[in-house]
């Protein structure tokens, strides 16, 4: 790996920062359902890619140890750039993978408690088919995944709404369950503890599926107005209530409400000319940050290759 190949490394580690100024742009000109497909597919591409110039970082500089080159079976050194350059490198990557999966596993673990707790309060209520209804003094309602789906509120959220009200709360949620919203929700966790970067479009992607529901409530109930005015009613009840549902769990009462509310009282202002534009730029930035990953991984196999002697130097 020549330094050419190595420079290659810093673009996975680099492009995530130009993803979320983008990705804002395409949620103001796109249809929320096909914007929440599109930074899904950005961020996890971005993600695997940073994942994986840092893990090349991490072997290449491990292979530069005697101990590792000798696990490695490697009879000749392997052909890099300085060692004050590869094995500094390397033990930053290192870190930043040992603290994204540390990152990682502790949100695992608090959303996977999070989830087992939220299931079983519904489990120990009636359901009226997809609906369960939580006697609790605090306004909350949540899309529930698993088997069976659930759409969960609390009997103070609905007395903060009339029935009409109700009804595109419930239709926003069940959009949530029936879309899958949870795993877009979870793909968007994962790609941001793998990036710094990719935090702010872990918030692009939840108002992506928000605004993908508000859109499918309104189409159900026949009402944008009351779907917004209930949207906003549900937000302004249960902004300072405590809720046990987990981060994947989507709600109405989460994200920028009055962004969304404002959405759907404004005429749709897609324009799918500069949406193209955006789109083929976020795809080619992602195309990029993985061409670069691969490329520079597949050198290095080579040059250990060649260290081993299978390859001519």
């Amino acid at each position: 790996m020549n330094a050419a190949q190595a420079a290659l490394l810093l673009v996975p580690l680099l492009l995530p920062f130009a993803a979320p100024p983008v990705a804002r742009r395409v949620l103001e000109r796109l249809a929320p359902a096909r914007a929440l497909w599109l930074l899904t597919g950005i961020a996890l591409a971005l993600a695997t890619s940073c994942a994986a110039a840092l893990g090349t970082l991490v072997l290449t500089g491990l292979l530069k140890l005697p101990l590792f080159a000798a696990l490695g079976d490697l009879i000749h050194p392997l052909r890099t750039p300085s060692n004050l350059l590869v094995l500094p490198a390397a033990a930053l990557a290192t870190g930043a993978l040992v603290l994204s999966a540390g990152s990682l596993g502790r949100s695992a673990l608090r959303q996977a408690g999070a989830f087992r707790t939220a299931r079983t309060q519904a489990g120990r209520h009636p359901a009226a088919g997809d609906l369960c209804v939580v006697e609790s003094p605090h306004p909350d309602a949540y899309a529930l995944p698993g088997r069976p789906h659930r759409i969960v509120v609390t009997t103070a959220m609905l007395r903060s709404l009339g029935p009409a009200e109700r009804e595109a709360l419930f239709a926003h949620e069940r959009a949530h369950n029936r879309a899958g919203h949870h795993y877009f929700l979870a793909a968007a966790e994962l790609a941001a503890h793998c990036h710094p970067a990719l935090r702010a479009l872990r918030a692009d992607i939840r108002y992506a599926a928000e605004r993908a529901a508000d859109e499918a409530a309104a189409r159900a109930v026949g009402d944008r107005r009351l779907t917004a005015h209930a949207i906003a009613r549900a937000a302004l009840a249960g902004q300072a209530a405590p809720s046990v549902r987990p981060d994947f769990a989507p709600a109405a009462t989460t994200g920028p409400v009055p962004r969304r509310v404002t959405a759907l009282l404004t005429p749709d202002r897609h324009h799918p000319r500069t949406a193209r534009v955006l789109v083929l730029a976020l795809a080619l930035g992602a195309l990029l940050s993985a061409g670069a990953a691969t490329t520079a991984l597949i050198a290095v196999h080579h040059q250990v290759e060649v260290a081993q002697g299978e390859e001519p130097r």
